[in-house]
């Protein structure tokens, strides 16, 4: 067979051959902690998992490393309550939102950083983390202004990047197939390959690590062939026992076709090439026992280049080019009734774009926020963050966080708190026949309440919760009739009651040969839309969040063998249900690991966006190599 996939895999063989001759020492990849000592990454207060009163889940490094997914898109979907929209898989292009937001009032950080793109959120998951990188991520349901600042109306997911402990080099290479062939290429097998690269140094000069990663294929239907490449570097350089230098920067080139993308049937043929510089550097130093402070800057740059015709870039083609920079100041202070934090940040954004225009806007927030646990079995955290936007003025958003401890195991937790959304350029400016911005819509703002119960124990941890969110001047882009233009309109509120409740446990020791866990997860959602105009009108994005949400994964090992089942059912309000299972089976020898995906594996038809058919079954063989140097020339950081 002449297909990318076997010539792939034909040198797997060779490989192991020569790895096992490798005289590697080999350590724990990462020193898994119990999930509630788990530091929540937060700017400001920094607080442990068991006493966080909000609602938070964690993808650890241990279930990145089970679940069968090669992108952080692909993990997203095993959350519950975060609904992953893709366009195109192979981690091409998505939509993220939490709890029956748009995808547009979802924040992305990485180690804190925003990564929010002012043309479109469309652009939101293109980042330069291959998921070698990840150490966990941590979702944040609800609005995290108190946290986060503007944008994080429904929540806020922020990638935490691996933190090497020590050096080593790491490989890790894939190829799989749908078995389905491509009738307009010679009838080549429908494929895709990836291999990611890694290393890490950690010494005198501190700890660096640095990742690349290049994916590409042909796709899995007509014109959805892609590229990937993406490189990352994070380094830590301590100037004293108490002070540290952190720097961090990534670039990603994309391109990928983008049939049935955003005006199905009429754009088979169009193509989209994206790429982003992110940079971030911070300085993190004690001044006393008592407070300490963190200056950072960030920059983010941003090209988006969509393509009607992709043999023809003389007509229908968007250019959009996007930088945004970022200058923070955090600060802590301890004290015996407890601990206080607070900051300044300012945010400037601008876009030159061939259908957008020449726009430019400033932002400034600060914020005070307090936490205790001086009151008898009672944790307390409240807060309030100002903003003040060059285009829309003053605002202020409070909330508070309460909890109270039953005993060592079981926590009564409630929250209540409020955000903005800022319109995008696109919302405002967009200047296309079939879409066109309004310059006069507003920001949106949210109020959140909820409550529930919080267990954690040795072996079992969960949580149940009720929520409300009331969306005032909610964005969503409508259409009178067939023969008009998509436009951006602020309804008087979109309200949604909704349930959430997930539960882990680990039938098993560390320290047992078998090794069994498990983990389920429900999201119930009631989403309504009050209209401002008493006309029908076609949304694009109030009708598309999901009814009803369950995902659940099974895992077990026995000495170097493992396996891991995980399914997910979606109820969206104007898609059809459908079910989708997938696993992958795993041997791992020093100091190699090889397995096995499947992913859908019933081979289920479905659509997460638009009119994109998503793949059927899919099968993908890979293999990791990790080589560490002998202990005497490797030392930690504390």
């Amino acid at each position: 067979m002449n297909s990318l996939l076997i010539r792939t895999l034909s040198f797997l063989p060779l490989f192991v051959c020569w790895m096992e001759m490798v005289q590697a020492q080999i350590v724990p990849d990462t020193v898994y902690k119990p999930i509630g000592e788990v530091i929540i990454y937060g700017n400001r207060l920094q607080i442990p998992f068991e006493q966080q009163n909000r609602n938070i889940q964690i993808l650890d490094r241990q279930q990145i490393e089970a679940l069968p997914a090669k992108s952080i898109n692909e993990l997203l979907t095993y959350v519950s309550g975060v609904d992953i929209r893709q366009r195109g898989p192979f981690g091409s292009q998505a939509d993220i939102s939490i709890d029956g937001g748009s995808f547009e009032q979802t924040l992305v950080l990485v180690n804190g950083v925003k990564m929010l793109d002012a043309q479109t959120a469309h652009n939101t998951l293109n980042l330069p983390i291959p998921v070698d990188a990840i150490e966990r991520i941590e979702i944040i349901r609800g609005p995290a202004a108190r946290l986060y600042g503007i944008n994080s109306l429904t929540g806020a997911i922020n990638i935490v990047t691996r933190k090497p402990s020590h050096s080593e080099v790491l490989a890790h290479t894939y190829a799989g197939t749908g078995f389905k062939r491509d009738t307009s290429n010679n009838d080549e097998l429908f494929n895709g390959r990836g291999v990611q690269l890694g290393g890490s140094l950690v010494g005198r000069l501190g700890r660096h690590a640095i990742y690349g990663s290049h994916e590409s294929g042909n796709g899995y239907r007509y014109n959805t062939a892609f590229r990937n490449n993406k490189i990352f570097y994070e380094g830590e350089v301590p100037t004293n026992a108490t002070s540290a230098l952190s720097l961090m920067g990534g670039y990603v080139d994309s391109d990928f076709g983008a049939n049935g993308f955003y005006a199905a049937p009429g754009d088979k043929e169009s193509q989209e090439v994206v790429q982003t510089i992110m940079a971030a550097i911070s300085y993190r130093t004690k001044l006393s026992e008592r407070f300490s402070l963190t200056p950072r800057v960030s920059y983010r740059y941003t090209y988006d280049d969509y393509r009607y015709f992709r043999n023809d870039l003389s007509r229908a083609r968007s250019q959009h080019y996007g930088h945004a920079l970022n200058a923070e100041v955090n600060s802590i202070y301890q004290t015996n009734i407890g601990d206080f934090g607070a900051g300044v940040e300012m945010r400037r954004e601008t876009i030159s774009s061939s259908n957008i225009g020449v726009h430019d806007r400033n932002n400034y927030g600060m914020y005070a926020e307090f936490k205790t646990q001086r009151i008898a079995n009672v944790l307390l955290n409240v807060g309030a963050y100002i903003n003040y936007n060059s285009d829309y003025g003053w605002e202020v958003f409070p909330g508070i966080d309460l909890g109270y401890k039953l005993n060592d195991n079981w926590q009564i937790v409630a929250h209540t708190g409020t955000g903005q959304r800022i319109p995008s350029f696109t919302d405002l400016y967009l200047n296309q026949t079939v879409n066109v911005g309004n310059p006069s819509v507003l920001p949106e703002r949210a109020w959140h309440m909820e409550g529930g119960m919080k267990y954690l124990g040795e072996h079992l941890s969960g949580q149940a919760r009720y929520f409300y969110r009331n969306i005032r001047d909610f964005i969503d882009w409508v259409r009178s009739g067939e023969d008009m233009p998509y436009q951006p309109l602020n309804f008087s509120g979109n309200r949604v009651h909704g349930i959430s409740s997930n539960v882990n446990y680990q039938f098993s020791k560390p320290s047992d040969q078998h090794r069994w866990s498990a983990g389920l997860a429900y999201t119930w959602l009631s989403p309504s839309i009050d209209q401002n105009d008493a006309d029908e009108v076609n949304s694009k994005y109030a009708i598309e969040s999901l009814r009803q949400q369950l995902t659940g994964n099974i895992n077990w090992g026995f000495k170097g063998f493992s396996a891991t089942v995980a399914g997910r059912f979606n109820e969206r309000i104007s898609y059809k249900s459908y079910f989708l299972a997938d696993a992958r089976f795993a041997y791992r020898f020093k100091p190699m690991e090889l397995y096995v995906d499947a992913q859908n594996i019933f081979n289920m038809t479905y659509i997460e966006a638009a009119a994109v058919p998503m793949p059927g079954r899919w099968v993908s063989l890979g293999a990791r190599f990790r080589f560490v140097p002998s202990k005497s020339n490797h030392s930690s950081l504390k």
